[in-house]
């Protein structure tokens, strides 16, 4: 069956089509599958899926719902004045206005962006670029948790992580960290905390390009096993 998909906003742009055609050799597919189907045909776009809610006859449908050739489908993407999410993987240049704007709260009295640049120099050998890739549905996930394990040990503060793939120049931003606390010594406490997080438990890749060969690296703080705990305070 072929199943037609109206396309909004700048999900337009990303797909290059207002309405997007899915064919599957099946009478019926839940929205689960379809949304499988859609990152298995369009890997690129799997950040920006995982933000929108599909409609089925005019109406938000759950993943379980079933869908078939006869309904109407809508991809939509979060509308006018929805919150925007806090976690995000981009291939665009990083706003870093926009991160700590997403934990602005009346209530806080501190606030923090951390913003991890490409360095030149490192040990006396020159970088001339930095290239990134990640597991983005899995990367999304784990920075979630991140402002999980933030808001359990710190109750109330705020957090809010964008990371960019592909080529990032030098002075460039990869990532921007912001947080936001009732009071500064928790500000400064999550913010290290969010980074040194984000580099054990996160899938996102890092290859340094050299002016004479270029490497991967992997993590660089010691033994690298994403299923440990954090470690306690001091």
């Amino acid at each position: 069956m072929n199943l037609h998909i109206q396309l909004f906003a700048g999900l337009v742009d990303l797909f290059g089509t207002a309405v997007l055609t899915i064919s599957v050799d099946q009478d019926s597919m839940t929205i689960a599958q379809l949304k499988d189907k859609i990152i298995t045909d369009y890997p690129a776009v799997s950040a920006q899926l995982s933000i929108c809610f599909f409609a089925k006859n005019q109406a938000y449908a759950g993943d379980q719902e079933t869908v078939s050739a006869s309904d109407e489908l809508a991809l939509i993407p979060p509308v006018s004045g929805g919150q925007p999410s806090r976690y995000e993987i981009t291939d665009s240049t990083i706003d870093v206005v926009s991160v700590t704007s997403k934990v602005n709260h009346p209530n806080h009295g501190a606030s923090l962006a951390f913003i991890g640049t490409t360095r030149e120099m490192t040990y006396g050998q020159r970088t001339v670029l930095l290239e990134y890739e990640a597991y983005v549905p899995m990367a999304l996930k784990t920075m979630a948790s991140i402002g999980e394990e933030i808001d359990a040990k710190w109750p109330g503060t705020l957090c809010a992580i964008t990371h960019r793939l592909g080529k990032v120049a030098i002075a460039e931003a990869s990532v921007v960290i912001a947080v936001s606390s009732p009071h500064r010594a928790d500000c400064y406490d999550a913010s290290r905390y969010a980074i040194e997080r984000l580099k054990q438990i996160v899938p996102i890749w890092k290859k340094e390009i050299w002016e004479d060969g270029s490497e991967w690296k992997g993590n660089q703080t010691g033994p690298w096993n994403p299923l440990q705990a954090p470690q306690a305070d001091n």
